[in-house]
Parts: C-alpha cells; structure tokens; sequence
C-alpha cells in the first residue's frame, strides 16, 4: 500500500501540477480527435487522476484521455452516435476488472511489442491526416484514405482568408512547441511545450481579433456528466456493441499494462501490479461510461511528466485530476478563448511522435525483418481499414514465428541457489505465448545478489521475449544487482556481456 508522506509531499504537489499543464490541452484535443466536445475528454481526465489514481496498481502512471483510442470512439460516434458510447464503456470497463479479478494482466505483456507500436504509428498516422483538416477549421473525413487523399485540395484552399487565419494559428502552435523544446531554459526544463504552443497561439488570436473557431465548453462541468437513458441496458443485446467494447478493453489494457512496464523502466520505486492496475482502470471506464466521457489508458506522455518531475508517490497522480476539476469550475471562460486549430496543431505533433522508425529499426536491427514486417503490416491495415483489423493483422502474423518450433513450445525453468549466485536454467522454447510464466520467475528472484541465467538449452526465443528480457536485464543492472547469462548465443547474445 502506497503511503503518502509529509516528506514526499513537496515533491508530489510540484510534480502534480506539471502534469496537469500537460494533461490540459491533450484532454481537450483527443476529445476533438475523437468527434465529442471537449468538456469530455476533462471529465476523463478527472477521472483518471482522482479515482484510477487512488486505485492504481503503477505508483507513477497518470491515466487520462488517449490519443490511441481517438480513432476508435471517433468511428463509435460516427457509425453509432455518441448514446452507445455510455454502454460500451461500461461494458468495456467491466472486462478489464474480470479480468484483472481473474488476473491475466501478464497476458497483455505477451503482445509482440511490433504489434503494439505498429498499432501506435497507424493510430499516429490518422491522428496526423485528420488533425490536418482541423487546421484549417474543417472536419475530418470519415476513414484515413479520405483524409489523406483530401489533404491537397486543403492546401488549394488556403485563398480562403477563414482558413487561411486558422492553418496560420495551427502553425503559431507548432512552432511555439518546437521551439520552446528545443531551445527552453533548463531552469524552465519542467514547463511543457503544449502548454507554451496553446498559450502562444491562443494570444495571437485574441489580441488580434482573429475570426477562428474556438474551443465550446459549458458554464458547468457538471452539465457535461450524461447519466445513460432508461434504454441503455438494451443496449448490452446489440452485437455490435458487445464486440466494440472487447476491443476497447483489449486495446486500452495494451496500451496501459505497455505504458506501465515503460514508466517502470523510469524509474527505481515500487514495481507495478499489473492486475491490480487493470482492476483500477476497469473501475475508470465505467465510471466514464457512466458520466458519458471518454474511455480512459495509461498514458506514457503524462506519465513521463509525472516521473521527470520528481514524484513519489500516487499523490501527484491524484492531485492533478483535482487541478483539472478546480480550473474546469471556476475558470471556463479561459478554456472558451483557445482556438481549435491550436488544439489541432498539438496533436499532428503527437501523431507524428507515435510512428517510432527508431523502434522499428531496432527491431529489424536485433530480431530481423519478420518483427518489421508485422510492425509494418499492422501500420497499414489500421490506416487503410480499421484499428480492430489492424491489430489481428499484426497478431496473425506474429503467430508466424512459432510454426519453424511448432513441435517444441515448452520452457522448463529449473531454479538452484548457491552462497554466491541464484541461478535460473532454461529448456526448450521462450515464446510469447510462455512470457507470462517467464516474467513472474524473473520477478521472484531476489532484488539483490548476482543472479545467473543458463540459457544453454534455450533452444529459441521469440522478439518478445528476447525484448522482456532485455528489459529486465538492464533494469537489474542499472539498479546495481548483477546478471550473468551463460550459453547465450544469437537474440540473447548482444545483450550477455
């Protein structure tokens, strides 16, 4: 249980407050991204930080509004109206705390990691096209392929003087961003550049009067909360509602458990419980599907914010959804006076920061061309069709890797324990599909003390295992604990000495 002291408290109320800077614009732009007003991505926010955050299971995971769900409610509100996304969140929501009741949360962490990031840079790639529209004080277009095909006769139409002053605000944004993060005082280190960029923009349009559309919020944050209609229980009977909210489940757990195991990697505090943290963020979307918000992830954005500026413990994650609520109720005037086309220049930066080549590069780099085929595969299939589609793409052809071992998939770990070393020895085959069993050994060995894997009889090991383990190699090393791998050869090899 994590407690809250004085000593850390300081440090915690800083932290939080960076957070919020950067949680603001990012709530109110996804929910943009996402075809709903504004106030719903804050009420998620809100959410996130108050109760996922008293609730979570990662000490220093911020949860909010996700720019890798934008794509998927955008399609739920078009196709089904923004009524079905009540029920479907609630029905999402209460997958993720079966699930974690059930704990499978190490499961997720046995999606390949190419999937995952292919998932991102195609979600990253329609944030990018359909944000372009907003730059101009347009409106997306139904699917990736319109948008993109669209976006010249955009540029055509920049004669139109409305446009024209929007797309200018859009890059006041863009630029106010960059530059502050490339060239920002390292005083003023903590200060994020969407913060900078939106305020920037925002005073150029208001002293000069510019004509622009602009962010639409109500007098009350409690008006935005929409409690589900006498029908909405029906609602659970429609096919389509059902399969929507397993999706979102399996995405937005992906997504987290992923974002979590990275905020880990940031940091030397407590290590997160991945069931624990799917419980909480199952109680974080339905409570959105029941105030008719949006659906809610971990995100590593925020969560890196929230690390790099010093937090401990839970409380900074708490307090930031506090800020959002006091700023939301007594200050909405101010959030009326930021234009879209700001908003919208925030996240083409966001998307472009989702298509990772460095990851895809390392993969192909350490585990070959089937690992960037997949990450590549999943791309294209989520811009071209849709996420869903996208990531069974990605899953089917990771499944690629194990037909060559089809015969020989078991791992056998074998644990001895001498008065200088802890040894582990490995036999047979680390898939994904043994990750699970690999990860929970690995983490129940002693935190101290050198520990030696005997990988000799290891006769293959898949990228995403090869990944979790690197992973956990320089962890422990970074912490100062030893690790020795003997027999290693090929994946494992690079990373041994």
């Amino acid at each position: 249980m994590t407690r809250f002291l004085p000593a850390s408290f300081s440090r915690d109320f800083t932290a939080s407050i960076v957070v919020f800077l950067v949680a603001m614009p990012l709530c109110m732009g996804i929910a943009i991204a996402s075809g709903v007003p504004p106030e719903k991505g804050l009420i998620t926010g809100i959410i996130g930080g108050v109760v996922v955050g008293a609730l979570a299971g990662s000490p220093l995971q911020v949860s909010g509004p996700a720019a890798g769900l934008a794509v998927i409610v955008f399609e739920i509100v078009r196709d089904q109206g923004l009524s079905a996304l009540g029920p479907i969140l609630i029905l999402a929501g209460a997958i993720q705390v079966v699930a974690g009741i059930l704990r499978v949360g190490g499961w997720f962490r046995a999606i390949s990691p190419a999937v995952v990031h292919g998932m991102l840079a195609g979600i990253g790639v329609l944030i990018v096209v359909g944000q372009f529209h907003v730059l101009f004080d347009d409106r997306p277009l139904p699917n990736g392929l319109a948008n993109i095909l669209a976006m010249p006769g955009q540029l055509f139409g920049l004669d139109s003087q409305p446009a024209a002053m929007a797309f200018a605000i859009g890059l006041v944004t863009i630029g106010g961003m960059l530059g502050w993060e490339k060239f920002r005082p390292a005083s003023m280190r903590l200060v994020p550049g969407a913060l900078v960029g939106v305020v920037l923009a925002t005073l150029v349009a208001f002293v000069l009067g510019l004509p622009v559309a602009r962010v639409v919020v109500p007098e009350s944050i409690v008006a935005a909360v929409a409690l589900p209609d006498s029908g909405f229980l029906s609602q659970f009977l429609n096919p389509t509602v059902v399969t929507t909210a397993i999706a979102i489940a399996f995405i937005a757990s992906a997504e987290t458990l992923l974002s979590a195991a990275a905020v880990d990697r940031m940091h030397d505090g407590p290590r997160t419980d991945y069931n624990k943290e799917l419980r909480a963020q199952g109680i974080g979307n339905l409570l959105c599907g029941a105030a008719g918000a949006l659906p809610m992830t971990g995100v590593i954005v925020r969560s890196s914010a929230n690390v790099q500026a010093g937090a401990v413990t839970r409380l900074s994650t708490i307090l930031h959804g506090v800020w959002i609520l006091g700023f939301v109720a007594l200050l909405p005037w101010l959030l009326r006076e930021i234009p879209m086309a700001a908003l919208a220049g925030i996240l083409v930066i966001t998307g472009v920061r989702l298509v990772s080549l460095t990851h895809v590069k390392h993969l192909l780099h350490l585990y070959g061309p089937l690992p960037a085929i997949v990450w590549a595969a999943t791309l294209i299939m989520v811009v071209t069709t849709d996420l869903l589609t996208g990531v069974l793409v990605g899953l089917a052809l990771s499944l690629l890797e194990l037909i060559p071992h089809a015969r020989r998939l078991r791992l056998k770990m074998e644990e001895g324990r001498t008065d200088h070393a802890h040894e582990v020895a490995f036999n047979g085959a680390a898939t994904f599909l043994t990750l699970p069993k690999l990860s929970a050994k690995l983490e129940s060995l002693p935190a101290r003390g050198l520990v030696i894997l005997n990988v000799e009889r290891l006769s293959h090991i898949d990228h995403t295992c090869a990944e979790m383990l690197r992973e956990w190699v320089d962890r422990r090393r970074s912490a100062g604990a030893p690790v020795e791998l003997f027999g290693a050869t090929g994946r494992l090899e690079r990373f041994a000495a």
